[in-house]
């Protein structure tokens, strides 16, 4: 088994991979979002929402990697939601929440995950190549036409504060999803087929991750 470290607090990210057979040690990167995107904005000018995602993908991946001397593949995710152009994270207070379902509810989005995987295996014993590689899945999101109290309700439970986009598919938020057009995993946060596309650049199978 090849060795991968999610560099990701995401709950759901860990579970997704765990459920495929895949048990990542989890290592939380320091990453500061804002100043991410503003030295990427500084040396590219505006972030399309897909880049945004990805940035902070890569950002995630690279802190970890460079701080922490892992012995592994090195993988960093991260979401957002793309609205009337706009970029949107997660909403961390309630008035944001509940302004932003206000906004969504009987509407569609696009969810872009960035994934970024860094391959920090020991190249001393010529296993890993060192590469750094990315890409992002994007996926079409539909909300329900939520009533003002469905929106205070789901917005008390404090999960949409401190998830992207203030939904999620695979929670509490589920009864307001009406569906999705794209990856179903890529909205809980990190896209299997992706990543074994990923997987495939470096020379490595999906099979190559299974614990089993």
């Amino acid at each position: 088994m090849i060795p991968l470290v999610l560099a990701s607090a995401s709950p759901a990210r860990l579970t997704t991979l765990t459920r495929a057979g895949v048990s990542p040690e989890v290592i939380v990167s320091g990453v500061d979002e804002d100043a991410a995107i503003a030295a990427a904005r500084e040396r590219h000018g505006e972030l399309d929402p897909a880049d945004v995602a990805l940035t902070l993908a890569r950002a995630k991946a690279e802190e970890v990697s460079r701080e922490h001397g892992v012995d592994a593949l090195v993988l960093g995710c991260d979401s957002v939601l793309e609205l009337d152009g706009e970029v949107f994270g997660k909403p961390h207070s309630s008035q944001v929440a509940i302004e932003r379902w206000q906004t969504m509810r009987g509407r569609s989005g696009t969810l872009h995950t960035g994934h970024w995987l860094i391959d920090d295996r020991d190249t001393d014993g010529s296993e890993g190549t060192g590469a750094t590689l990315g890409a992002t899945a994007s996926t079409v999101v539909h909300f329900a036409e939520l009533s003002d109290a469905e929106i205070v309700h789901y917005v008390a439970t404090g999960e949409p504060l401190h998830v992207a986009g203030g939904f999620t598919v695979d929670g509490l938020g589920g009864p307001y999803v009406t569906g999705i057009e794209g990856d179903y995993h890529a909205v809980v946060g990190v896209s299997l087929p992706l990543l074994r596309d990923l997987l495939d650049q470096l020379g490595l199978a999906w099979h190559d991750l299974l614990d089993h």
